[in-house]
Formats: structure tokens, C-alpha cells, sequence
């Protein structure tokens, strides 16, 4: 009797930056073991060109990439014979993606991958795979996906996206740490201080200290300063971290931060933000 081997499902990964394609990939390990990673993609021109060659089941494509973003390279795969894959969307859209993509039934992820979120939609993936299997089983001669009826999906997530948030600027949200062989990836939103500290600038939250080369001037440009302030030279605090202010005995501006021991000093060039006190 013979028994028939059904190849293994392949993905395509498309993002920009290498680290996130790191997590997205040790995710996926975990929640579709058998799941081939047939191809690594640094922008939407190369997630298109990978599509064309390898023919994968899946192609996950960040929205944000230089080149050709996601959207702009998930049209032209529409336009490939037979809509070869199943297309992921993988956004740092937050509150307003989740809108966007369920309206137009389109599967997404938000950066960075959470296990839950993820499984969820790898069995939507396996399903959806499932059931092409079943049609062109049962009909050879079955339709293939309409990728005109695509194309109105993307362009009604992209007019969502730009009506959510017309405009807004993009803040710095994930900074990356070495340590040794590890990446850390660390949310911005949960980094208390930065210091510098010789060649580098130390980023310290609730849990841990990292060190980071990106010093604090090239930070300030891409850190949203309603929440990020500059409170001393080598210092910038994260505003909702402040649990009080006092003065020392000479008189100086001292900030204490919630659930950690570690006081700050606010120089005198940037005490005009607390001139309350």
C-alpha cells in the first residue's frame, strides 16, 4: 500500500528588521512545529521576488518595510496565477489594526508575536489550508481566490489605517540589547530612565539594566517627548515612571521613581518643566 507524504507547509517571513524576524521564527517553532521557513525577507520588493521563486503556502509580511511596504507587495502577490499563499500581515499597528484587519478578514499579528495571539491564527492558517486542499481534491477545475476581491480588502485596510491615525508620528517602540549571544528586545513603554554611561547609554526597567549604543541625542529624536523628558544632560526619564519630586538640602531637584530605589537629578538647564515646585 502505497502512502503518500504530504510536503511540508512553507512560510516566507518579510520584515525590515532582523530581530523581529528572529522572535516571529521562535514563535512559530513553537506553535507550528512542522511549519519550513523557506525564506527571510528584508523588504517588500524581495518578500514579492521570494513569493514569485518558492511558491510558499504563507508569506507573513511586515506592513512597515522599506521599498515596497507590506500592503504594496501583498497587491502584487494577489496578482500572481492562482493567489499562490496565504498572506499575514505583521504590524506594530495597535489599537486601531485590530479594527482594520478583522473588517476586511484578513489575517494579521501584532509586533511582537504573543504565543495566544499566535496560535490563534495558525489554526486559522491550517484550516484555510485545509480546505483548498479539500477543493482542488474535490474539483480540479475549482476557481481560483479572486484577487480583484483581494485587492478591495487591502485598499479598504489601508484607507482604515490611514483614517485611524491621519499623520501620527512614529515613535520609537522596541529598542534591542545585546548581552553576550542573547538579543533582548526591550518595549520602550517600559523603560524607566536612560543614562548615559561612557560609550554606552544604559536602559533601565523594573527588571533588569541593559546597555544599548544608541546615544541619548539620536534617542531624543525618536522618542515621543510628551512622554519621554530630558531631565539632565546624560538623563531622560519616562514621565509616567515619576512616583515624586523632592529637593535636597542644596536645594537641588531630585525625581524618584516608582519600584525603583534609584533618585535622578534634574540639572538646572531643564528644571523649568517642574518651575511648580
Amino acid at each position: 500500500m502505497n502512502v503518500t507524504t504530504r510536503p511540508p507547509v512553507q512560510a516566507i517571513l518579510a520584515d525590515d528588521e532582523r530581530l523581529m524576524r528572529e522572535q516571529l521564527k521562535a514563535r512559530l517553532a513553537q506553535a507550528w512545529p512542522d511549519l519550513q521557513i523557506c525564506g527571510e525577507a528584508h523588504d517588500g520588493r524581495e518578500a514579492v521576488e521570494m513569493v514569485a521563486r518558492a511558491r510558499p503556502d504563507i508569506v507573513f509580511l511586515d506592513i512597515r518595510m522599506p521599498v515596497m511596504t507590506g500592503i504594496e507587495a501583498a497587491r502584487e502577490i494577489a496578482l500572481m496565477p492562482d493567489l499562490p499563499c496565504e498572506v499575514v500581515f505583521v504590524t506594530a499597528y495597535d489599537q486601531y489594526a485590530i479594527e482594520a484587519f478583522e473588517q476586511g478578514a484578513l489575517d494579521y499579528v501584532l509586533k511582537p508575536a504573543e504565543p495566544a495571539r499566535l496560535a490563534r491564527t495558525v489554526q486559522r492558517l491550517k484550516a484555510r489550508l485545509a480546505a483548498k486542499r479539500q477543493q482542488r481534491t474535490q474539483d480540479a477545475s475549482a476557481e481560483a481566490a479572486d484577487p480583484a476581491s483581494f485587492g478591495l480588502r487591502l485598499a479598504q485596510i489601508e484607507q482604515l489605517l490611514r483614517s485611524a491615525q491621519p499623520n501620527a508620528p512614529r515613535y520609537l517602540r522596541w529598542l534591542q540589547s545585546a548581552r553576550g549571544n542573547t538579543l533582548k528586545l526591550i518595549p520602550v513603554d517600559e523603560v524607566l530612565f536612560f543614562r548615559s554611561d561612557e560609550k554606552y547609554t544604559r536602559v533601565q526597567t523594573l527588571q533588569a539594566e541593559w546597555l544599548i549604543r544608541t546615544s541619548l541625542r539620536e534617542l531624543l529624536e525618536q522618542l515621543d517627548a510628551e512622554q519621554f523628558w530630558q531631565v539632565h544632560r546624560g538623563t531622560i526619564v519616562n514621565a509616567r515612571a515619576i512616583e515624586r519630586l523632592e529637593r535636597d538640602d542644596a536645594g537641588h531637584l531630585r525625581i524618584r521613581i516608582s519600584g525603583h530605589q534609584e533618585t535622578l537629578e534634574v540639572s538646572r538647564s531643564f528644571s523649568q518643566r517642574f518651575r511648580q515646585m
